[in-house]
């Protein structure tokens, strides 16, 4: 039997009359980048494994380099990459006959490497399973589709629609709207079922060009790959049509920025909802639960709004949360109660930005809940109004979301002490690598003003 048999049912179905060219090993590093190889589908059957130094990990946004090797020095050992089978998916815009597998990494001695992104995800997943729990989660994605900008100083501009005017903004929900970009969505329809992935829906949101994917519920760390895959395949669309797809947290002034929203429920050993009793009323877990996020959230808001731009989205009565209020059915709360049946309670953690590391964003949000359920802890009363009206208590910047990250030595046992010591590092490396540059903002007001 060929490997190949073994392949999950979309990727064999996508591999059905033609031979397999190429296969990508990829790995997410830090900022959510597919790192690896790209090997002949006839070498991949013959290795088991890869190798990839453990400097992919240090590398900041910017291609520079955080002082987190450790006492051992920089020597960028070898870490051992192995495939996770059930993650082949069609490489489907290339040229010829691809697939994609993400692989875990592993220490010389077989330890999974504590800095992945993946391995992270699954640690938090882990401490759930521990307990009798199994998490679940539905994410939904937000991009912007835009003009083409090779100019860093341009701003950037939204995309031509097919009716040769530019995308309209303020148009929330409008079919108009997505129709205007069509052609970009049928690619992202066609990628998606190529890669067997399910799409439960595609909205325009409130943006110029701004759209919204919802995923079915699942996973955590299936759904992580998902949208690390997505947002490879969203972008290769939308180049085949002239356009950019981004995912920055804030990419046009004046519009609404994009988020990751997170949906929360934790099932347990029999398959139920521990948020809900036999009856239909709220458990005890699950005002734990949205504890947990008001306490530890702003402790992880480094790893949900990652660099200098995050911070942008959350402005007042502009589509994001501004503190850590909770309501059912309030958008404007930081953490919302949408309107379900029992069976299906969840919680939505509105703050995680579409430019966090899906798999970071996921076990951050997981681990603050996690944290909730263990130290059973009474919640702040309901927000009924609007949550706009009260105080912030979102870190304004990118630093200050730092500080409060170092200092969270409980989360870090969560996540891993190992991990939590490089993203900072690299973190802090990536501030210092934006303040070396000069903005056209000072350039208008400091440079003849002052």
């Amino acid at each position: 039997m060929s490997w190949e048999d073994n392949l999950p049912d979309a990727a064999r179905r996508y591999l059905e009359g033609h031979r397999l060219d190429e296969v990508e090993c990829i790995i997410p590093d830090l900022p959510g980048i597919a790192r690896g190889k790209a090997v002949p589908a006839s070498k991949f059957a013959r290795q088991s494994q890869f190798f990839l130094p453990n400097s992919i990990f240090f590398q900041t946004i910017a291609g520079g380099w955080g002082e987190a090797a450790g006492d051992a020095g920089f020597t960028e050992p070898d870490m051992i990459l192995k495939p996770d089978m059930r993650t082949a998916t069609a490489a489907p815009w290339t040229g010829d006959w691809t697939l994609q597998v993400i692989h875990d990494a592993f220490d010389q001695t077989g330890a999974p490497i504590p800095m992945a992104p993946r391995n992270v995800l699954k640690r938090v997943c882990q401490l759930y399973a521990d307990k009798g729990w199994t998490p679940v989660v539905a994410p939904e994605m937000e991009f912007f589709l835009v003009a083409r900008n090779i100019d860093p100083a341009r701003p950037i501009e939204a995309m031509m629609g097919r009716s040769g005017r530019p995308a309209a903004a303020r148009q929330a929900y409008s079919m108009s709207a997505v129709d205007e970009y069509g052609p970009v969505i049928d690619d992202i329809y066609d990628f998606a079922e190529a890669q067997g992935f399910e799409i439960d829906g595609i909205t325009q949101e409130g943006g110029a060009g701004q759209v919204e994917i919802n995923l079915r519920h699942g996973d955590p760390v299936r759904l992580a790959d998902e949208i690390f895959y997505f947002k490879r395949l969203i972008r290769e669309a939308a180049l085949r049509h002239d356009c950019f797809a981004t995912f920055m947290a804030k990419p046009i002034e004046g519009e609404p920025g994009s988020a990751m929203h997170v949906h929360h429920s934790v099932v347990d050993a029999d398959g139920r909802n521990i948020f809900s009793n036999a009856d239909g009323s709220e458990t005890p877990a699950f005002q734990h639960f949205i504890a947990g996020l008001q306490n530890h959230l702003p402790s992880v808001i480094a790893l949900l709004a990652p660099y200098v731009n995050s911070y942008r989205r959350y402005v007042k009565d502009h589509a994001a949360p501004i503190n850590l209020e909770w309501g059912r059915d309030n958008r404007t709360t930081g953490i919302r109660i949408p309107v379900a049946e029992p069976e299906a309670r969840r919680v939505e953690n509105r703050l995680a930005g579409m430019d966090c590391n899906p798999y970071l964003g996921i076990a951050a949000s997981l681990a603050c809940g996690y944290l909730g359920l263990t130290e059973a802890r009474a919640p702040s009363p309901e927000c009924t109004g609007d949550a706009y009206a009260g105080a912030e208590d979102i870190p304004r910047g990118l630093y200050s979301a730092l500080d409060l990250f170092t200092a969270a030595t409980g989360l870090h046992d969560i996540l891993g002490p190992e991990f939590a010591r490089v993203y900072a590092i690299v973190k802090a490396a990536e501030y210092e690598e934006f303040l070396q540059e000069i903005s056209p903002w000072e350039r208008e007001h400091l440079l003849l003003n002052v």
